[in-house]
């Protein structure tokens, strides 16, 4: 709001167009670097609608780029008075504008648009001239003036008079006066500060009471525009009886400057008047002059009797840097005399206003991806002080990654200036501090809240690198093996994972064929039951892929290893006729004694671990306290001397069983003839074994000759370690243990496996550690069935734990023998 007279006009106040002018006075001093100036120059009240000018082809811009980069004007006026056609291009009159409300008095009035484009965003400057036409007639302040004037009033003494006011500027405002004709009066214009034209009232001729009491005249104020407009106003003056002198002031004017901050109650001026008439003719009382608006006495109070001047209300420089007092005196003859003078009050600015920053464009969300300098919003500051006190600069935080770049005048386009990550901060509270250059300083914060959109910039990531799955055999087809799963820092679409299989080959086979995974959720499906003794382990490629553009993926592999079960019965592999379902015939000496071997069966476990281990029992006999059978041998002895009694044929059931769970088992029959004068039962056993079967052929040869040769080759081993065994140990009966560590080696003490076996007079026993995939600790031992010791000697020993447990699972599996731990020794008594 600012002051127009004694008319009070809202739109605009002199606060923000005072601002405007002093934005536009750095602005041209600045525009001459700047290209692109684009200006427009329109009358005031035009139509709603009226075209300003083609803007987009102003601007070099295409039709369709109005749409699609979103292009908007914004004023600096508050008011929205322009818009653009997006259909054509240019831009219109939205309100009606009044020049008067918009820039007052000011010669020239030009409004200052923002055209803001987006995708870029991009600021042009437009500026659009208001001219001012012949719309308002000059209007006094008041419609009726009178006046009191002795008749022995001097002639030529001067009576000013309310100036008219007219809101045109230029040759439209107020450009003279003219009075109605009467012989003792005449009109004369003053020029005051401001360019202001009071009209003063001039005695022409001595006044007469006695022939003429009161005098009408019409004053007419006239304007320049055409056609002309004009005002009037009424004086009346009564002539009154002689009161021969007026007050005279010291001064026709006065001039003071007061700080816009002072005090309620501050000294203004003091004015004084002298009158000199005696008595009540000379007693001078002051007063603000008849047409002193309400708002200038809500400011000011003068004192009536000293006729000083006194501070009543606020000042505010920003609202009104200069008043004009008119102080009248008046005396208390009859008819009361009155003289005039003019206090111009200058109002001094202190920096009382903090800076303001203003957003010109709402921030849009910034790719994390942007590079430095991408236009995040445009921003203005502004401070309604003048001078340093109105001097803006802004400032970030030292840390920031945005950075200020200045375009022209106290406008400024918020960029950036560092790497953004949007999964470290997806959002950013910029604090703008706006400080002015008063002293001392005032200052201003403003938050700008900017987000961060996310690209697609992080791979899937899985909890682990490799998994290792462990899955019983025999499994029901479509169970669930195991489930992945992979987390991607991204958000939305980017973050959206999705499982999938990478082709490759178990055992020439698509992977495909064993497996599927669920690409939702990353749980792995068996497609069919696994059999261990075909396939042990296995390995899986899952890929973990996001739906970003383009997308991202990793890989991470799963290891499958297929855990035993117990799901085959032992195997008899000798004799050959018992493995083929045939009665096995067995021929012994009627002079067989005690401990006899009389044949071995052997049988095998396609299982593995406990699952493979084999004992053998003695189930029926003819007569069962002739024979014995080994329990982990499966040799078969006599347990005494054969007499005369025993039946010359003998038939023997041996049940084989495994140690699984649950246990399977198997059995041989064995028939056993007894003969007399048969000395070499075993070279006869084993010729009898050698000779082909009409059924089996040449087959039963050839793995005859290779088990031959396999055991061959295992007793030379046996035979060469043994020796090594003797030169490096105490005991003549000790023999190395050996201790192999696989590249995989990880848990010396994971499933502990022990395998015990005897073939003959050498006994073999194997001591099996770790995972699946390593094997990884492995103490095998010779030893001599005629020695009351059996030592077991580890190489590198890992730690007393191993040799612990296989005390433990030595013991448990041959209760008959004793286990020590010497010397890192493992021994038998």
């Amino acid at each position: 709001m600012f002051y127009n007279g004694p008319r009070m006009t809202k739109r605009i106040g002199y606060r923000d167009w005072r601002w405007l002018a002093l934005w536009w006075h750095h602005f041209f001093l600045l525009w001459s670097t700047i290209d692109g100036q684009t200006r427009y120059s329109i009358t005031e009240e035009l139509k709603r609608g009226s075209v300003v000018g083609n803007l987009a082809k102003d601007l070099g811009l295409a039709l369709s780029e109005i749409f699609d980069r979103k292009l908007h004007v914004a004023s600096e006026a508050g008011e929205q008075y322009f818009s653009v056609d997006a259909g054509k291009g240019e831009l219109v009159v939205n309100d009606r504008i009044d020049r008067e409300a918009l820039c007052g008095q000011s010669t020239s009035c030009v409004l200052p648009l923002q055209v803001v484009i987006e995708d870029p965003l991009q600021l042009f400057r437009v500026e659009v001239d208001i001219q001012d036409i012949n719309d308002n007639a000059p209007r006094f302040p008041s419609n009726e003036i009178t006046l009191e004037i002795a008749e022995s009033t001097v002639v030529g003494v001067h009576f000013p008079l309310e100036s008219a006011i007219d809101p045109d500027v230029g040759s439209n405002s107020l450009k003279s006066y003219t009075l109605s004709k009467d012989e003792c009066f005449s009109i004369r214009v003053k020029e005051v500060a401001g360019g202001r034209k009071v009209p003063e009232l001039i005695l022409a001729k001595v006044l007469d009471r006695e022939k003429k009491a009161v005098h009408k005249l019409l004053l007419t104020a006239l304007d320049g525009g055409s056609p002309v407009r004009s005002g009037t106003a009424q004086i009346t003056i009564s002539v009154l009886d002689n009161n021969d002198n007026v007050p005279a002031f010291e001064k026709t004017s006065y001039k003071v400057s007061v700080s816009e901050n002072a005090l309620e109650g501050a000294l203004i001026v003091q004015t004084k008047a002298t009158d000199m008439d005696d008595g009540q003719n000379g007693e001078i009382e002051y007063s603000f002059g008849a047409h002193t608006s309400d708002a200038m006495m809500s400011i000011f109070i003068i004192d009536h009797i000293s006729g000083t001047i006194f501070l009543k209300g606020k000042l505010d420089f920003e609202a009104n840097a200069n008043y004009e007092l008119d102080i009248s005196a008046k005396d208390k003859g009859t008819p009361r005399m009155e003289g005039h003078c003019t206090v111009h009050v200058e109002v001094i600015d202190v920096n009382d206003n903090a800076p303001e920053i203003i957003l010109t464009s709402h921030p849009k969300p910034v790719r994390e991806d942007s590079p430095n300098g991408t236009v995040v919003a445009l921003i203005s500051a502004r401070d309604l002080d003048s001078g340093d006190n109105g001097k803006v600069r802004l400032q970030l935080p030292k840390t920031s990654q945005f950075a200020l770049k200045p375009s022209f005048s106290h406008n400024y386009a918020l960029v950036t200036s560092g790497p953004l990550d949007r999964e470290k901060v997806s959002e950013y509270n910029i604090e703008i501090t706006a400080t002015d250059s008063g002293s001392p300083p005032l200052s201003s914060k403003k938050i700008i809240p900017v987000t961060i959109t996310d690209v697609n910039d992080n791979t899937p990531v899985f909890t682990q690198k490799t998994y290792n799955v462990y899955l019983k055999e025999n499994g029901v087809p479509g169970s669930i093996l195991y489930s992945v799963s992979a987390s991607d820092l991204d958000f939305g679409e980017n973050a959206k994972v999705s499982y999938s299989i990478l082709d490759s080959k178990v055992q020439d086979v698509s992977v495909s064929s064993y497996v599927y995974i669920n690409s939702d959720n990353g749980s792995i499906y068996s497609m069919h039951s696994f059999d261990y003794e075909k396939l042990k382990v296995f390995q899986i490629q899952v890929q973990a892929k996001d739906q970003g553009s383009p997308s991202l993926s990793s890989n991470a592999t799963v290891h499958v290893f297929i855990l035993d079960q117990n799901d085959n019965a032992p195997a008899v592999i000798y004799p050959s006729s018992a493995a083929m379902g045939s009665l096995s015939h067995q021929r012994m000496p009627r002079s067989a004694k005690a401990g006899h071997l009389v044949t071995k069966v052997t049988a095998v476990d396609a299982d593995s671990g406990h699952n493979a281990w084999i004992s053998y029992r003695l189930a029926e006999a003819t007569d069962a306290s002739l024979f014995t059978v080994s329990l982990y041998t499966g040799e078969v002895r006599t347990k005494r001397a054969v007499s005369e009694q025993d039946d010359s044929s003998q038939r023997l059931l041996l049940e084989i069983k495994d140690d699984g769970e649950p246990i399977q088992s198997s059995t041989v029959t064995v028939s056993i003839i007894l003969e007399d004068g048969l000395h070499e039962p075993i070279s006869d056993l084993r010729h009898k074994a050698a000779e082909p079967s009409k059924k089996t052929g040449r087959i039963t040869l050839y793995l005859i000759l290779s088990l031959a040769s396999v055991s061959v080759l295992s007793l030379l081993t046996f035979l060469i370690l043994a020796v090594k065994c003797i030169r490096n140990s105490r005991s003549s009966s000790t023999c190395c243990m050996r201790r192999t560590d696989s590249d995989d080696y990880k848990n010396p003490n994971r499933n502990l496996q022990i395998q015990l076996n005897t073939d003959g007079p050498i006994k073999y026993v194997e001591v099996l550690g770790g995972d699946m995939l390593s094997q990884s600790q492995s103490f095998r031992s010779c030893m001599s069935p005629m020695s009351e010791y059996s030592d077991f000697t580890l190489i590198k020993p890992s730690s007393t734990t191993d040799f612990k447990e296989v005390i433990s699972v030595l013991d448990a599996s041959l209760p008959d023998s004793t286990w020590t731990f010497e010397s890192q020794q493992v021994r038998r008594k």
